[in-house]
């Protein structure tokens, strides 16, 4: 498939620069944001909340994602409480367990048998995505997010893993599925080719969207002239046998 148009898997930026995710925005094709605490503090993000609420000032009208930073599930619980009043296109993020290997198991049964959306992150084994299907509420639209690229740096195919796990999450219909840190554009289409519901793609990768489908020969010949004209310009000289 080259066909931007035709893909059924939705689009989403991830990032915490504020000018990209403006940027993003102006584009049809992005369908919500996702960012976590990790990307904000490379952003220079210092006010959690005061960042938040300007992303959803500017983006009031797509899912955006952010994510609960506590390690007890008490507070967890307390922060994701808060996020999810910031908006009402908020999904709240909440990762599958804490730092000490606990499930997050009882926290999402209970957010999400109040209404909370949640997208549940850093989901890596078929086993994660099974347990947090059980514990849904069929009724809340949820997001599982599994970071199929860190699975493919492990030297795994994440593609059987991703078609698996759509098929067991069709046990909650509310329930979408995102292809989390892809690594190339290509991703998008596999996403698309396992009935993924999303992929968040970072903003270096969407902005390749129009690339999808080039004359391949065309490409050729502008890598070649991309060659030439930095070699140009640095200055380089070989001194040949020839023309000593």
């Amino acid at each position: 498939m080259t066909d931007i148009k035709a893909l059924k898997v939705k689009l989403f930026a991830d990032g915490a620069d504020l000018a990209g995710m403006k940027e993003m925005a102006a584009n049809p094709l992005v369908k919500g944001f996702t960012t976590n605490p990790t990307l904000m503090r490379k952003a220079g993000v210092a006010d959690y909340k005061t960042f938040a609420l300007e992303v959803l000032r500017v983006i009031p009208d797509r899912p955006v994602s952010f994510e609960v930073f506590a390690d007890e599930f008490g507070e967890m619980e307390s922060q994701a409480l808060e996020i999810a009043s910031w908006g009402r296109n908020v999904n709240v993020k909440i990762p599958v367990t804490n730092t000490r290997r606990e499930s997050s198991g009882a926290l999402i049964e209970r957010l999400s048998k109040a209404g909370v959306r949640l997208n549940i992150t850093a989901v890596f084994t078929l086993e994660q995505v099974r347990a947090v299907t059980e514990r849904l509420a069929g009724e809340t639209p949820a997001i599982i997010s599994i970071f199929a690229g860190r699975i493919a740096d492990t030297g795994r195919d994440p593609v059987p893993l991703m078609a698996e796990a759509v098929r067991v999450m069709k046990a909650k219909p509310r329930a979408e599925l995102i292809w989390a840190s892809p690594r190339e554009l290509l991703n998008i289409f596999q996403a698309d080719s396992v009935g993924c519901h999303i992929i968040t793609a970072t903003h270096d990768i969407l902005k390749k969207l129009s690339l999808v489908g080039k004359d391949l020969a065309q490409y050729s010949l502008e890598t070649v002239e991309m060659f030439h004209k930095d070699a140009t310009a640095a200055g380089y000289t070989i001194k040949t046998r020839a023309a000593a």
